[in-house]
């Protein structure tokens, strides 16, 4: 086979992935929602495969949509595609999901990680001037737990904490996100077992410093306030503002004085920690130049120095919006249905993880758009009202065969705002009393037998 017939082969292979797209009503969201760079993105990833009943195009499109909907078993998928085929006057196929879920299993998760990272970062460089941070790119960096079924795999994976008897517990997996800011899309994000070595925030964060640029800021809470990520990034080019970690005591009369509690002070380099090699531990510099300020009962740790261009006040209105990275894991979790997962085996939790985070950040896309052509921020919109129209808006359209109105639709995303609440403060408690079941405190098989045996649990 020549080159000349091998590119006519690709070209018509791409060919039949884009009509496809345009003709199965099931592809919406992934038709309307990327661009031309996105749709090659995803054709780079595909395996070799045969024109099937779920082709990949269409698989991953009805994955994106079931992490959105309230619904989100497989069966429902199913059932939509078969209603939306028949009602286009294609045959009808079987309700059974096993071929659906065969489909999604064939589904590379390079290529899901490489379309959520793409579509952050296409969000995060193209944003509005006006949404930065005096002109700067502020990155969110934070961490969260994600539970899914207790399966053997799953468990060897991602272990149970000790805490919990054997067969009790669930698998509990890490999460460390890297997010924008100025559009709240996720940039990147690294995943690993809740506990042991190596696995800790400090640890995924470093797999995730080739998502920062120089010249950007990143916002992050006390716990990464660390002598070895701050000299990393300062090296980068990368400044950072966090609060001052609770085991280092700030004296403000040392170091050069900016003001009312408000000085630049040098940090020494600490003693070698057990994780790191003394090649390393001699990489990093003797000694670290930090700007620390007290303001409103908070000391906040900087590598802005210049009291001039940045007041310490300013620093506590930027460290204040740190809480929108708390706003976004609820958002991933709770409105997307993420904290806990469905998937049985590590490979299918690792997409599954992969393909919410992308339906996250399509969503976004959606909130930056509406918000650029109303003349508002990305932040000022709510996200759960935008999921809820775009799932109303494509069910409408797939039933009418209407070409969608952007115009329309991006208005009415922009009228509902999210409240201001400055200050926020709620206490992490729950007023309404859950139902006084006892805990299951062995293996629900053994509870089960109990019961056979003696007609009650003992052990509750």
């Amino acid at each position: 086979m020549n080159k000349r017939t091998a590119q006519s082969e690709f070209q018509q292979h791409r060919e039949s992935i884009r009509q496809g797209v345009r003709r199965q009503r099931a592809v919406d969201f992934f038709n309307v929602l990327t661009g031309p760079l996105l749709v090659e993105l995803p054709e780079a990833h595909l395996p070799a495969h045969r024109e099937r009943l779920y082709p990949p195009t269409v698989t991953l499109s009805m994955f994106i949509k079931q992490v959105l909907e309230a619904d989100g078993s497989c069966q429902r998928a199913v059932n939509g595609w078969v209603a939306q085929r028949a009602a286009e006057g294609f045959s009808s196929n079987s309700v059974h999901t096993g071929a659906y879920c065969r489909a999604r299993q064939r589904l590379p998760a390079e290529m899901m990680m490489a379309l959520t990272r793409e579509t952050g970062k296409l969000l995060c460089t193209q944003a509005d001037s006006g949404w930065r941070w005096r002109g700067r790119t502020v990155k969110l960096v934070d961490g969260t737990g994600i539970s899914m079924p207790d399966t053997p795999g799953n468990q060897a994976q991602y272990p149970q904490p000790n805490s919990q008897a054997s067969g009790v517990g669930f698998p509990l997996a890490r999460l460390v996100g890297v997010i924008c800011l100025s559009t709240g899309a996720v940039v990147d994000a690294a995943i690993g077992p809740f506990e042991g070595k190596g696995h800790s925030e400090h640890d995924l964060f470093r797999r995730l410093l080739g998502a920062l640029c120089a010249g950007d800021v990143v916002l992050a809470d006390a716990l990464y306030c660390s002598y070895w990520l701050i000299a990393t990034l300062q090296a980068q080019g990368i400044d950072v503002l966090f609060e001052q970690h609770g085991t280092r005591i700030t004296d403000f009369r040392r170091g050069c004085r900016l003001g009312a509690r408000d000085h630049i002070v040098s940090w020494c380099k600490p003693r070698r920690p057990d994780w790191m090699t003394p090649e390393q531990h001699a990489s990093y510099p003797d000694k670290l130049t930090v700007r620390e300020s007290k303001v409103d009962s908070r000391v906040l740790v900087t590598t802005v120095l210049d009291p001039r261009k940045t007041r310490k006040t300013d620093l506590l209105e930027l460290y204040v919006q740190r809480w929108h990275v708390e706003l976004d894991f609820r958002n991933i979790k709770t409105t997307l249905g993420m904290e806990v997962l469905r998937c049985l085996t590590p490979q299918m939790v690792k997409k599954e993880l992969w393909v919410n985070l992308l339906a996250y950040n399509l969503i976004r896309l959606l909130m930056a758009q509406a918000a650029a052509e109303s003349g508002r921020q990305p932040r000022e919109l709510s996200f759960k009202h935008t999921v809820q129209i775009w799932s109303q808006w494509t069910a409408l359209h797939s039933a009418t065969r209407h070409d969608w109105q952007r115009d329309i639709l991006f208005k009415l995303i922009a009228q509902v705002r999210v409240g201001q609440r400055p200050g926020r403060l709620e206490p992490r408690a729950r007023k309404r009393r859950p139902k006084s079941y006892p805990w299951l405190k062995v293996p629900r098989t053994v509870a089960r037998q109990q019961i056979r045996e003696l007609g009650y649990l003992p052990n509750a």
